[in-house]
């Protein structure tokens, strides 16, 4: 088996021996071969109106439709120092960039290929970690101002292996297309976390009856550069900071934390979007009311209510906070774009799942559309908030062109939906089945 180097769900390498170009298209493949481009051509009229969860990997490999807005050249190669080439940048300016299913296929989740999301400014390394400081204020009955090393020494560490997924993760999915940057599913890693309960720190300065939400501020700076605006300033209700896996985190997979990922300090709020797990973290002020910070209003990490015509005005009087992620699993290993030698009749696969503040209950594969299922073998998580990592095995009845579907159930028995649901204007819960394109011959 040879893996190809997977850049979208929308371009299918599929050629056993040629490299990439810098935009992920083989110099010589398996598409001229057969014409699969003119047959994405000749069904674009119909795919232009379809999600593109629905339509087959190769058919979306073709022109566009007439009048249709040109395509880019194709994802740009992340080019950061300790990161793994195969990242995919979503956005310079704040930098972004996803991690391929294929390279999501380690139990832990390697620091190289970890997501990078970005609200604001990148902040300078700090250059004495231990004096790092974080206050705590607001609705307590004693205001904390603590450094680092005063965390560390004061309370227990505790280590947790857990998902953090960025809250557009899959706004790729979603038609008509949903503002911000266009994940797919790679906008979310599971990583060894080290660090403090936050409930041990708020409980130590003493909450008031008053304690309603918190409000979570770093030292990234605006874009604009702007002193006075806050690139980002999000909270969630008490009860979620006092669940026991609410960390303020300050090691990553055993290593201090890097700069990129929020270092020296920052928060890990599991299960709900990453835009809570603040990063570059300064400030917890303790609010009396639901925060109204930036990202906290609008239609940010909202969601609506009541289902709306997609493309429509929102009416953001209907729309409630995005808390607990949808339950979502992916296919890391065949790679999207593997071609197996003739006479292959069985595929081993390898994936992972998770479910916001639920649990995965299954995960099924299918090779047929969905019109048969199989059943993974979940192998149990370390701790609350882990994945789950799956395996499963497929017959494949003759050579040739296969997709191979997946789709998790989690404990409330939701499952993935083939086409992303409950359109929204930025996007968010867009967790469609994930699909690869293997090629037997």
């Amino acid at each position: 088996m040879t893996r190809q180097t997977e850049r979208s769900p929308h371009e299918l390498p599929l050629d056993d021996h040629e490299p990439l170009e810098p935009g992920g298209v083989s110099r010589r493949g398996f598409l001229s071969s057969v014409s699969l481009v003119g047959l994405g051509a000749a069904v674009a009229p119909l795919s232009s109106n379809l999600s593109v969860s629905i339509i087959p990997e190769a058919m979306a490999q073709g022109a566009p439709a007439s009048g249709a807005p040109a395509q880019p050249s194709g994802p740009q190669a992340l080019d950061y120092p300790g990161k793994e080439k195969g990242l995919v940048v979503l956005g310079e300016r704040p930098l972004v960039a996803e991690t391929p299913e294929h390279l999501l296929d380690d139990e832990t989740t390697p620091i190289s290929k970890f997501f990078i999301r970005n609200n604001g400014q990148l902040p300078e390394p700090a250059t004495n970690p231990d004096a790092w400081k974080l206050t705590i204020d607001g609705e307590v009955n004693n205001r904390l101002e603590l450094t680092l090393a005063e965390l560390k020494s004061r309370f227990q560490p505790k280590t947790y292996r857990m998902v953090l997924e960025c809250g557009g993760n899959g706004r790729s999915f979603f038609q008509p297309q949903a503002r911000g940057n266009q994940w797919t599913n790679g906008g979310a890693g599971c990583a060894e976390w080290t660090g403090i309960p936050l409930a041990e720190v708020l409980q130590a300065a003493g909450l008031k009856d008053t304690a309603k939400y918190t409000a979570h501020y770093g030292a990234d700076p605006h874009l604009s550069g702007d002193t006075t605006k806050d690139s980002l300033s999000r909270g969630m209700p008490i009860a979620k900071a006092m669940e026991p896996h609410s960390l303020i985190v300050y090691q990553m997979n055993g290593e201090p934390l890097p700069n990129i990922h929020g270092g020296p300090l920052r928060l890990v709020i599991p299960g709900w979007p990453g835009s809570l797990s603040h990063k570059w973290l300064t400030r917890i002020t303790i609010r009396d009311r639901e925060h109204d910070g930036q990202g906290m209003t609008g239609t940010s990490y909202r969601v609506p209510k009541t289902p709306m015509v997609p493309g429509s005005t929102a009416d953001e009087k209907d729309f409630r906070i995005l808390e607990s992620m949808p339950v979502r699993s992916i296919i890391t290993a065949p790679a999207n774009g593997t071609r197996l030698p003739a006479g292959t009749r069985e595929v081993a696969l390898r994936g992972a799942a998770w479910a916001g503040d639920l649990t995965v209950s299954r995960v099924d594969v299918s090779t047929d559309a969905g019109q048969t299922w199989t059943q993974g073998t979940l192998a149990p998580p370390r701790n609350r908030y882990d994945w789950n990592r799956w395996t499963a095995t497929l017959q494949l009845p003759s050579d040739g062109y296969f997709e191979i579907w997946t789709r998790a159930t989690d404990s409330n028995g939701k499952m993935q939906p083939p086409v992303a649901h409950n359109w929204n204007p930025q996007g968010y819960g867009g967790n469609t089945m994930h699909r690869v394109a293997i090629l037997v011959g």
